[in-house]
Parts: C-alpha cells; structure tokens; sequence
C-alpha cells in the first residue's frame, strides 16, 4: 500500500520503520516544525535519512497541507502522536482516509496525558485504540483495541516503553492491513463512557502528603518519568522517583506524621504517610540532576523526623508564585 505518515518523535519513527521493513511504499512524511533550541524530531531525521519526502508545515489546516497530500495519492494516512489538528478536509483526501493511535482504551482517557491518568487513578488495565480521526477530540469511530495491564509497580515509563509503544506500532500495522483491503470494522464511542483528562503538568503532579499511601504512590508513578511528581525540601522543589510503598496492617503502626522522614537508608529514604510509608530511591533537583535519594538527604543535612514539605517551604512558595 502506499501511504503518508503524519506524526513526530520516537513513537512516529518506530511506525514509519515498521511500514517500510514490511514493504509499504511511504510516499512522505509530515511532521511539526521543530522549536528553536529543541533536540532534533527523530520521524524528521529518518525520513530525511531515508530520502523520503518531508513536509513541516506550521499547521494541517488550509490548502498548503490539503495540496501537499492532495499530490502524494496516497491509499491511507497513518496519524503516528500526532499534536497538530488536522481537519476532516485533510483527513479525508487518501483514498481510505486515515487512521490514528491513541495511547487509552477509548472513549476513556480522551486527551493528552492519556497514560498518566490511569497510573494516576489507580486503574489496573489501560490500552490503545486506533480509530478514525474526526474534528472531536479522540471522538471518531473505533478499528480496533489492545488491552494492557497496569502492575502495581508500573510507571508512565513502563506502561509505555514496555507495552503501548511496541504494542502500537504492531496496531498501527494491522489496522492499515485490514483498513485498506476493506475487512474492517468501525464502532462508534459511547458517548456515555466518554471521559476527558487535560494535561498532567506541575499543578497536576505537586504531591499532598497528607494523601492516602495508595494516592501518593499512584501519583509518583503516574508522573514517572514526566513531568515528575515533585514536594519542596527546603524551599527547593524536589521531584520523586522510583516510588515504593510499604502499607502496615494496624492502625498506629505508622512512624511519624505524614510527609515526615521515617528512615534514610543507603540508597533510599523513607516517608510517612496515611496507611504507611514511601519509599523514595531516585530524586531530580531543578538543576535537573538526578541522585539517590539517600545522598540526596544526607548532602542536604535532612534527619529522620524532619518534613519534606514544611509549612516555611509552603509560604516560600506561595510568596515566589
């Protein structure tokens, strides 16, 4: 079949990849301009190292995007993390239109951070979906699902670079197959299971030590590693990693108050919380550093008893906000 592929970075790379090693014909590949100063788009770099056509169009919208397609006479578009808009007088010029991935088990978690938010909220299962884009967000008609698990330890990273990224690009691959041979299916959303979840940013991923142990531990990971569940120590903001949590069994077994340091070990430290402790072995400081979180500890003089998050620090940061 002969294709164009839409997308950017590592995940646009690895479907572009896998449709020229089973022998689909790429046609060309559009990809966002890339921002002053950031670190070069891999799909970009490998469609220029391929000798490919390269489209960087400030937006999809308007001729200049429908032209450029328009000439290619592609069978299918392939939509690989994909941020620009692209309307339906776009999405509809190949032959059979286009399909795009969704990092999410659609219609839950439509949106950006759609691999966060079930970290974040406890789930057990998230998945991807490839379905049909349309001028709503994530809204179009479903092609096919894969179902993931979500372990308790699992972090952003895991849930993503173990599964949906591999998992997606193998999607991306039958989707097409079966889209351009016309063996198909297409489900629309129930729009009564339908959630929506904005960005996980810094507002988003700002730890409440006087949360739940479950709450806190779902936090850290969800954000593991970005953007990086993160408290002030010392009036410096902090970002968590590697989390580990340790629930007791008996009301009053819990050392300290929450948001406390419970114990410094050799590589890790631990703090009190609701239900137990968490257990923290990496941290990232602003300089963008990172240590283990016991020499983080002991380089800044923190004790056993001491608060991660004191009341000093929350008035530092109101006053510098």
């Amino acid at each position: 079949m002969r294709i164009a592929i839409i997308g950017q970075q590592a995940f646009g790379k690895a479907v572009l990849e896998a449709f020229l090693a089973r022998g689909d014909e790429v046609a060309a590949v559009f990809c966002a301009p890339e921002k002053p100063g950031a670190r070069p788009d891999p799909l970009r770099v490998a469609a220029q190292e391929q000798g490919l056509r390269l489209f960087q169009l400030p937006n999809l919208k308007g001729e200049a995007a429908e032209a450029a397609l328009r000439e290619l006479d592609v069978d299918l578009g392939v939509m690989a993390y994909v941020l620009q808009f692209a309307p339906q007088s776009f999405v509809n010029i190949p032959k059979h239109g286009m399909i795009q991935y969704h990092p999410s088990m659609l219609p839950k978690y439509r949106g950006p951070s759609s691999i966060n938010w079930p970290i974040i909220k406890g789930d057990t299962e998230t998945g991807l979906t490839i379905f049909r884009p349309t001028d709503g967000l994530d809204e179009g008609p479903v092609i096919l699902q894969k179902t993931v698990a979500i372990g308790p330890e699992d972090t952003l990273g895991s849930v993503y670079f173990d599964h949906l990224f591999p998992i997606g690009v193998q999607a991306m691959l039958e989707a097409a197959g079966l889209v351009v041979a016309g063996r198909h299916s297409e489900a629309v959303q129930d729009e009564d299971a339908a959630s929506y979840e904005g960005w996980c940013k810094d507002g988003e991923a700002r730890i409440n030590w006087g949360a739940h142990i479950d709450q806190i531990h779902n936090l850290i990971r969800g954000c593991d590693p970005a953007p990086g569940a993160w408290t002030f120590v010392l009036g410096e903001k902090v970002r968590l990693f590697d989390a580990r949590k340790h629930p007791v069994r008996r009301f009053g077994d819990v050392a300290g108050k929450p948001g406390e340091i419970a114990a410094i070990g050799e590589e890790s430290i631990r703090v009190s919380v609701q239900g137990g402790s968490v257990e923290i072995s990496r941290v990232r400081t602003e300089s963008g550093r990172k240590f283990a979180a016991a020499d983080f500890a002991r380089a800044h003089g923190l004790k056993v008893g001491e608060k991660l998050e004191s009341q000093e620090a929350l008035s530092f940061a109101a006053a510098a906000s």
